[in-house]
């Protein structure tokens, strides 16, 4: 009878070893994924000042987090290392150090307080959107405006609004065109056009369950909820017309959640221009065709 060598017989310490491997591949495939390292540090930013503002703070926070857990845990292994048990030796019986510890007591309720100045500073500009640059599109009074009393607007008052529709499992958005029919309005899902160098402002909602929007590069993520309108606002520069921003809905949604993502594309207002007005003929050539065979089916009878 043939045997099996005892290097090949399964056994506890190779199982073990087969689960390190499993999990190792697992991690170096997660580690090379193409988006595994985006904002590994911090927020993902880049794309518009509020993202911008965002990740600075986050920046900013964790520098004074790392310092703190530094000197914590250097004087814990300090301490650990200098006062270690020695044979013979007898403890010293501390009561306690009131200077001490009014020190740490202080010296923690300082750097809150430093972090909330800055962190309430800085919430203004992450917050409040500001006017669109001379080369962005072109806003007039009752075009292009964003209007609701709950609502904050640039200091003109004047931006893009564009209406963002959350739905198992694609998002809608609805472009304004100044007239008071949104029938009538373009719209595309999945991939949103702005121009650069515009203050865009965006209305979202949901129409059946909770979604969350979210663009890293253009700033925090909203929630989409049904019966709710949440705002947010994103201005991307001039210089990155052309470029793509990639998200995803952030809020489990469904079974198919995974596959409900999001772009946003830059163009130059011009190019905006001509993307509204291809998508308003197609949508007026779809109404024709509708309506043709509309007419087919009712001449044809039962």
């Amino acid at each position: 009878m043939n045997r099996i060598p005892a290097a090949l017989k399964p056994t506890r310490r190779n199982s073990r070893r087969v689960a390190l491997a499993t999990l190792a591949a697992l991690g170096l495939l997660l580690a090379f994924a193409g988006a595994a390292f985006a904002g590994a540090i911090a927020p993902e930013s880049g794309g518009s000042p509020n993202a911008d503002q965002i990740a600075s703070l986050y920046k900013l926070v964790l520098a004074v987090a790392v310092v703190v857990f530094l000197g914590v845990e250097g004087a814990l292994f300090y301490s650990l290392f200098k006062f270690r048990a020695r044979k013979g030796a007898v403890a010293a019986q501390i009561r306690g150090n009131t200077r001490l510890e009014i020190a740490w007591t202080l010296g923690a309720a300082v750097i809150l307080v430093v972090l909330a100045v800055i962190t309430f500073s800085k919430l203004g500009a992450i917050r409040n959107p500001p006017n669109s640059g001379p080369n962005g599109a072109q806003l007039a009074d009752g075009v292009l405006v964003a209007s609701g009393p709950s609502k904050r607007l640039p200091p003109n008052g004047r931006s893009l609004n564009i209406q963002v529709n959350g739905q198992q499992y694609i998002w809608r958005f609805t472009y304004p065109d100044g007239d008071t029919n949104d029938l009538n309005n373009a719209f595309s899902y999945q991939e949103m056009v702005v121009p650069v160098d515009t203050t865009v402002t965006l209305e979202i909602r949901a129409q059946d369950v909770a979604h969350s929007w979210w663009i890293p590069k253009l700033g925090g993520k909203f929630d989409a909820v049904p019966g709710y309108t949440n705002y947010t606002w994103f201005k991307i520069p001039g210089r990155l017309a052309g470029k793509v921003f990639t998200g995803q809905c952030a809020e489990m949604c469904g079974r198919n959640h995974a596959n409900m993502t999001a772009q946003v594309r830059a163009v130059t207002p011009q190019a905006y221009e001509q993307f509204i007005s291809r998508r308003k003929a197609d949508i007026k050539a779809a109404d024709a065709a509708a309506q043709i065979q509309r007419k087919r089916l009712e001449s044809s009878g039962p």
